[in-house]
């Protein structure tokens, strides 16, 4: 019964946090259903939840002891959180769930067991959408960058092409690459993924360092190449098949390609890693 009553304290936190924050989750949750860019919203606290679950065995044999340290990060973060409730910038209150979850676990289980979730923790990130105003800063120049390098590859198989802005003149049709074209809502899918498997993996840190960002490359390649075949069958087939099942399968077709892309490389790695430890 004794032992029982050291987890008293984390159900409190629980709930607490779990009353705090339900209408955040509300509103993330709505964000997820109806926000094409960040349905992955909805794997990301499952993947954390993993995450944590594969550490089990040295969380439990990690001695727990609170810390009066994290006592006060856990104020501050909840100091954090009723300023940006003031001030309804939504972002910033979301963001705050990951200080008071790491800070929490500071003050109830100890340093140790921080510094073993707090990565899995910091993942959630990924489940947070960002403002308008910096999604829509990114996602121009990503538009204009994909266009001009989509164009470029086309003059290649000599299609007659030329750009304006983020829009592709063909000789028989006209393109705009929206913003669901621009790459980014794919590079962030990835991002979350290649972390994941960065976190799940036993690489060293600049091997997982590199599978992480390894999901740029990938994603702004892919988006050139699907931007391109696009163009290419609206070239030979009009403009409807561009706007229709190629532009959806398409877009299925390319993140299955990342996927692999992906899983191929973190064997490559996992495979250099093991070679060069032979090697020693």
């Amino acid at each position: 019964m004794s032992k029982l009553k050291q987890y008293y304290p984390i159900g409190i936190f629980i709930l607490c946090f779990a009353f705090l924050y339900f209408d955040i989750f509300l509103g993330m949750i709505e964000d997820w259903s109806t926000n094409d860019n960040y349905s992955h919203g909805f794997l990301v606290p499952f993947i954390t939840a993993y995450l944590v679950w594969t550490l089990k065995d040295k969380i439990s044999k990690t001695p727990i002891r609170p810390s009066y340290m994290g006592l006060f990060l856990l104020i501050g973060s909840l100091i954090f959180f009723i300023v940006t409730s003031i001030g309804a910038e939504l972002f910033t209150m979301r963001f705050s769930i990951i200080f008071v979850l790491i800070s929490g676990v500071y003050f109830l289980l100890g340093r140790d067991v921080m510094r073993m979730v707090a990565l899995p923790i910091f993942y959630l990130i990924f489940m947070i959408p960002f403002p308008a105003i910096i999604w829509n800063k990114i996602a121009f120049p990503l538009k204009i960058f994909a266009t001009s390098i989509a164009v470029s590859v086309i003059k290649l198989i000599q299609i007659p092409v030329y750009s304006e802005g983020n829009i592709i003149h063909l000789a028989n049709t006209t393109l705009e690459v929206v913003d669901a074209c621009s790459g980014l809502r794919s590079l962030v899918s990835l991002l979350a993924l290649s972390a994941a498997f960065a976190l799940i993996s036993e690489l060293s840190k600049v091997r997982k360092i590199i599978l992480f960002f390894s999901a740029v490359p990938i994603a702004i390649v892919l988006n050139i190449f699907r931007l391109t075949i696009t163009a290419i069958f609206a070239k030979h087939y009009g403009p409807k098949i561009a706007q229709g099942f190629l532009h959806d399968v398409s877009g299925i077709v390319v993140f299955i390609i990342a996927l692999l892309t992906l899983f191929f490389i973190n064997k490559f790695l996992t495979e250099k890693a093991i070679k060069s430890n032979h090697l020693k």
